[in-house]
């Protein structure tokens, strides 16, 4: 334990401070969000345009391309935000946030999973990329729970825990203790988000049924 706090207080101690500002606010995103909070998208929005330059510096271009696909999502899920939120306000309570049926999920999944195994074969076969199913997996599903988030869709923070928990182990099996503790945070912040937006859904559905009349 205590060799893996010091191997994270040197990695810290080192870090450019582009990447500690992109990691920063990447973590800023994900509790906003969690919170319903409009301004998430302009910290997603500053954190990936900093990450698709740093990914790119280092040619790590398949994460350079997804962030830069985060960053176009950043505005759209502004836009979408934007629009159900009266004078640009952000209370909780003016959420509009909507849960798809669990069949419609099945089926996104499958479609979803058969292309991360295309896209893995390829990788497997034609790179040099290491965990290479795993890896595609994650980036496949992240792109679609990205796009939930941006519609409000409850169930995205489920999709969250699951390609968060499989990115711990890639990241352990990396050696990259700093970026497994801020997923293991994704995590809880997650778990946090699924219940505060399943609340927050509860409420709208008691809101939007007709009042009944003795």
């Amino acid at each position: 334990m205590a060799e893996i706090y010091s191997s994270v207080i040197t990695y810290f101690q080192n870090m450019p401070w582009l990447e500690l500002i992109a990691m920063l606010l990447s973590l800023a995103y994900v509790i906003l969000a969690a919170k319903g909070s409009l301004w998430c998208w302009p910290a997603a929005f500053i954190s990936t345009a900093l990450y698709t330059v740093i990914f790119y510096d280092v040619l790590l271009l398949m994460d350079s391309a997804l962030n830069a696909y985060y960053l176009l999502m950043a505005v759209y899920g502004y836009w979408q935000w934007s629009k159900h939120n009266n004078n640009n306000q952000t209370d909780n309570s003016e959420l509009t946030i909507v849960s798809w049926d669990l069949s419609w999920h099945i089926k996104i999944c499958t479609g979803l999973a058969l292309l991360a195994v295309a896209l893995g074969y390829l990788m497997d076969n034609y790179t040099t990329a290491h965990f290479p199913y795993l890896d595609t997996f994650t980036t496949v599903f992240a792109v679609f729970a990205t796009y939930l988030v941006a519609n409000k869709v409850l169930e995205n923070w489920l999709y969250w825990i699951v390609i968060d928990l499989v990115s711990i182990y890639l990241y352990i099996e990396k050696d990259l203790v700093p970026t497994t503790v801020l997923f293991v945070i994704f995590v809880i912040v997650a778990c946090y988000g699924y219940t505060k937006w399943l609340k927050l859904y509860k409420h709208s559905v008691i809101k939007l049924q007709p009042a009944t009349t003795s």
